[in-house]
């Protein structure tokens, strides 16, 4: 399966995602199928690639590893850039990425084995902006995101130094930012960087970390604070704040909003793996992804804090992996 752009747009995640129910996390649809343990599974996986899946793709094995005891396994999350070099090379068996594919990442995958990677939707994560617990701000728009993180401001507007100029008043009219950021090879820098910032640059003040949970430490720690990061790493130190697509129109950043495309930052997560077009995926690959896209298997998404795939996504995955 060459990765779509249907997968990727904001419509077609609008529309796989209607049916989910309200609140912070979506519900497990009811409809997914439950996991059925098979025989004869057993073998080594690697999965290298995002910080944002990292915990998600360590919980998942943990539960793989319960269904077949003679299953080992190993995680390693640097960023999402690392996932197509470990395809590439053999070293991972599992890609997970927190953005698609760049086209030169599937070039040059592409290069070594004559037909592309397989990109398998597996959760969605809502990417939220992050203030300290006590900051009083209702919302912001993506051009006012885009003016207190971009030194290039092309999503339209100004330069924003000051809390005040978001609104704020008080002791906090005239306080700077302390802005975090997750490193250049995370895939959520370069989701970040293309839907909050219009494919902008950051501003040279960002304290890029090298985690995401680094990026809300950091905000719990500074009340002048701001960051972004998946809906996942919430903690009680830290806001997830509303954004909207104009100035006064806020959405929480939920399931619902996600569904309605009011929530102006919702991605797909993925796993990449090497699926040869006529051998297809090994025995234990497979049955990973059977678990994943099965009631089971979204009921790790739910609670790890990520919106769980509905059924009418996960089915077509399922059928585009060859597995029903």
């Amino acid at each position: 399966m060459r990765l779509g752009k249907s997968l990727v747009a904001a419509g077609a995640l609008a529309l796989s995602l209607t049916g989910l129910s309200t609140g912070a996390n979506a519900q497990v649809d009811p409809n997914l199928p439950e996991y059925q343990r098979v025989s004869g599974i057993s073998g080594s996986v690697r999965s290298v690639g995002s910080d944002t899946l990292n915990n998600l793709m360590t919980l998942w094995l943990e539960e793989f590893q319960r269904q077949y005891a003679g299953v080992e396994f190993s995680v390693t999350g640097a960023g999402s850039g690392t996932a197509p070099t470990a395809l590439i090379e053999g070293s991972g068996e599992f890609g997970p990425m927190s953005r698609a594919m760049r086209q030169s990442e599937i070039d040059a995958f592409e290069q070594r084995y004559g037909y592309p990677p397989t990109a398998v939707p597996v959760a969605i994560d809502l990417l939220a902006v992050y203030v300290h617990r006590d900051n009083p701000i209702e919302g912001m728009s993506i051009a006012q995101v885009d003016g207190v993180f971009s030194a290039t401001r092309r999503c339209g507007g100004s330069d924003i130094t000051r809390w005040g100029q978001l609104g704020l008043t008080g002791p906090w009219a005239n306080r700077d930012f302390t802005l975090y950021s997750r490193n250049a090879v995370s895939g959520t820098y370069g989701y970040f960087r293309d839907n909050a910032l219009c494919g902008g640059d950051f501003k040279p003040t960002i304290n890029e970390q090298p985690g995401s949970s680094s990026v809300v430490q950091g905000v719990s720690e500074s009340i002048n604070g701001i960051g972004y990061s998946g809906i996942g790493y919430l903690t009680s130190g830290v806001r997830a704040i509303p954004l909207g697509k104009e100035a006064g129109q806020y959405f929480e950043p939920n399931a619902e909003n996600a569904a309605t495309g009011d929530y102006p930052l919702a991605r797909y997560l993925y796993v990449y793996v090497n699926k040869h077009p006529n051998d297809g995926l090994s025995p234990t690959v497979r049955e990973f992804f059977q678990m994943v896209l099965s009631r089971q298997g979204q009921d790790v998404v739910n609670r790890d804090g990520f919106v769980p795939l509905p059924e009418a996504a996960a089915s077509r995955f399922r059928r585009d992996l060859g597995l029903e």
